[in-house]
């Protein structure tokens, strides 16, 4: 009874509960891979908004999954977007050395917690 009354409170809050998306894209000198997972977008906007990147010039793939695969190199925790009061965790796969941009970026500008793998 309580799994079901706590399952029925995130729902009802508008809480997503294992869902994320992994982007692809590519162009050509570029391959990046991440991950986000969902902690409180409403569920319509992630998968419409926030897992639809616009790049220009690059091939993009978008997969839904419940939960980001293992082999990131590192999390941006509690992420958010600039004006908006919604967070996810990015997961960054790929090339490692690339954390030496991502770090300062998702600590301050996504406001987010730094996690490398």
């Amino acid at each position: 009874m309580r799994v079901f009354l706590l399952l029925s409170l995130c729902l009802a809050s508008g809480l997503a509960w294992g869902e994320a998306c992994v982007v692809h894209s590519q162009a050509e000198r570029l391959d990046v891979k991440v991950c986000q997972q969902n902690r409180s977008i409403p569920p319509n906007l992630f998968r419409s908004g926030f897992c639809q990147p616009q790049l220009k010039g690059q091939k993009v793939a978008v997969e839904f999954v419940e939960q980001c695969p293992v082999g990131a190199f590192g999390v941006c925790r509690n992420a958010t977007v600039a004006g908006m009061p919604y967070k996810q965790d990015v997961h960054y796969y790929g090339v490692a050395t690339d954390a030496a941009y991502l770090k300062p970026f998702c600590e301050q500008q996504s406001k987010g917690v730094w996690m490398a793998r």
